[in-house]
């Protein structure tokens, strides 16, 4: 069950940060479920998710309310699960839209099908 937790600090009006980007699971080996948590220190954070072709969220606001460097859990963050196929690139591309510098912290995790 792999997983992979990260924290990211964005400058103003940053596009396209892709946290998953050189991760060893960023192209998956075997099918998989995939849960993404993610929460941010403030409001203007957008999330599209991808996996291979597939668009599983499109420019969504990520939910507010996080502390820097604490990893979310289901208890209190809302996840985003979906099915993954062998061979797709998991893709989370993160923007920030409101010419702040909040930060983001997020863990996904893939299990084997």
């Amino acid at each position: 069950m792999p997983q992979f937790v990260w924290s990211t600090a964005s400058t103003a009006n940053q596009l396209g940060v892709n946290p998953l980007a050189g991760w060893q699971y960023e192209y998956l080996p075997w099918p998989a479920t995939v849960i993404l948590l993610m929460r941010s220190t403030g409001t203007s954070h957008r999330a599209t998710i991808y996996s291979g072709s597939e668009t599983i969220q499109e420019r969504v606001p990520v939910q507010s309310g996080g502390t820097a460097g604490v990893t979310p859990s289901e208890l209190n963050t809302p996840a985003v699960s979906f099915v993954a196929a062998g061979g797709d690139r998991l893709k989370l591309v993160i923007d920030e839209v409101g010419g702040l510098t909040p930060t983001v912290d997020g863990v996904i995790i893939v299990n084997p099908l």
